[in-house]
């Protein structure tokens, strides 16, 4: 799910150890009392699923707060900073690497050989990233999201498609079909918003992040941004926002868009005319077909009191009756492996394909500043989409600014 990006004050971040350094123990607010920290409409939603876990482990109750997203970063600062965080909290994937170098998050590795459940295996290989920090195991992926490509079944078959582009040279012929096909139409959607469709292309290209020394000149990640910004060049995207990608997508507007798995219950609820008429597709390949992997993790605050209790509560989340259960109730994607031979999912039209992109998927480098480089590197697009600016010249100063960042 797409979230809020963070911009760390640097007084803040400065001060984040110093403050870890005088932490006390102890978060919660009574003994038997285990506190959970989870965002957005999760939060709203797990206060639901923890009756049945008390009815297991009667010594404990569980308190779930349910934080708005765009109030969540700004808690767990203080929370870090005052030592009074809750025993487990929720994490967006890409904020991991940002708490867990401050040293907010406790490290599992101690642990894991007492809770199978969290064996990496068990886990999609992209979702695996998120799980480390160093040499750390900082979280344990609670769900999961990737990127699909929704296209309209009907109106590809008109331009000579009677299934999904496949390749990139495809995506570009199709979208330009679709685009002379009429007035105002547009053959892809692209969100420039949307901080990861970028890499997703330069992934597909063969691009590499090396943390030690990144590239953003590379011909990989050049050559991807090209095709990229080509879309809007020739006007087969738009710059401009325009209606809603629901409407623009029911009326033959947009007829291709990449988005994650909660667009399939919002298409059958607010486009249920379509019926028939739209399907997913795993992304088209160029390298390789790779997608992002996101979704929320979650980990255990470096100094809770109840270590074990927190850990009982992420292991029974994590079980695969659980996870089935969770994706019923939120419409979230589960982590586990095991969890996708369910029938639900396996059998499933839609999500079998977010299953099949899973398997081909890379998580957010885990370095703390990558929300910072993402909108960076959304600046120099604008600049290059709305503002003419050299392609080549904006990539040399977007990767000075990069490497800055990084350094």
């Amino acid at each position: 799910m797409k979230k809020k990006g963070l911009v760390v004050p640097a007084v803040l971040a400065m001060g984040l150890s110093t403050a870890l350094a005088g932490c006390g123990g102890g978060s919660g607010d009574s003994e038997n009392t285990l506190s959970v920290w989870a965002m957005g409409e999760e939060g709203k939603l797990l206060d639901e699923m923890t009756e049945a876990y008390e009815e297991e482990n009667p010594d404990v109750t569980v308190d779930v707060q349910a934080i708005p997203w765009d109030q969540a970063y700004d808690k767990l600062l203080t929370a870090v900073a005052s030592g009074n965080g809750p025993d487990v909290l929720q994490l967006g994937t890409t904020w991991v690497a940002e708490f867990a170098d401050a040293g907010a998050l406790l490290d599992l590795t101690e642990h894991m050989e007492d809770y199978p459940d969290f064996n990496l295996d068990n886990y999609f290989e992209g979702a695996q990233t998120s799980m480390k920090y160093d040499d750390q195991i900082v979280g344990i992926p609670w769900y999961v999201e990737t990127r699909t490509m929704y296209y309209r079944t009907d109106l590809l078959e008109e331009v000579g498609y009677s299934e999904a582009p496949a390749t990139w040279d495809e995506l570009k012929d199709a979208a330009t079909k679709l685009s002379e096909s009429g007035e105002d139409v547009y053959g892809l959607d692209i969100d420039l918003n949307d901080q990861i469709t970028p890499f997703i292309f330069a992934w597909q290209n063969g691009f590499e992040f090396d943390t030690e020394n990144p590239d953003f000149t590379s011909p990989e990640f050049t050559e991807a941004l090209e095709y990229y910004t080509s879309y809007f060049e020739e006007g087969i995207s738009t710059t401009s926002e325009g209606i809603d990608i629901i409407q623009a997508f029911k009326d033959g507007q947009k007829p291709i868009f990449f988005s994650g798995p909660w667009m399939i219950n919002i298409l059958n609820d607010q486009a249920p005319d379509l019926e028939g008429q739209w399907a997913v597709a795993t992304m088209p390949a160029k390298e390789n077909n790779l997608s992002s992997i996101g979704g929320a993790n979650f980990s255990v605050f470096h100094n809770s009191e109840k270590v074990d209790e927190a850990l009982d509560f992420i292991s029974y989340m994590n079980e695969v009756d659980t996870q089935i259960e969770w994706m019923e109730k939120s419409n979230t994607l589960p982590s586990r492996l095991e969890a996708w031979e369910d029938p639900k999912l396996a059998d499933d039209e839609m999500y079998s394909v977010f299953g099949e992109q899973l398997e081909n998927t890379k998580g957010a480098p885990p370095i703390k500043e990558w929300e910072k480089v993402a909108q960076e590197l959304l600046s120099s697009i604008e600049r290059i989409n709305i503002g003419g600016a050299d392609l080549d010249e904006e990539l040399e100063s977007f990767n000075e600014k990069a490497n800055s960042m990084i350094e």
